[in-house]
């Protein structure tokens, strides 16, 4: 039945393309976004799960 649908479809093969572009696409920008960003940052955010000094702000009994 699914394939019935896919075949009556006009254009259905740009999908998959487009599909593959959004992905390249999204993958390149978190590349570049973790070669930017600074060692300070990265540095703060990896010692916040050991660090004392952040309280939770949600206690729960």
């Amino acid at each position: 039945m699914y394939k019935e649908v896919l075949r009556s479809m006009e254009n259905v093969e740009i999908f998959p393309i487009i599909s593959l572009i959004i992905f390249v696409l999204f993958f390149v920008g978190v590349a570049i976004w973790a070669m930017k960003v600074p060692k300070e940052y990265v540095d703060h955010m990896s010692s916040l799960p050991m660090d004392d000094d952040h309280e939770l702000t949600n206690n729960r009994p």
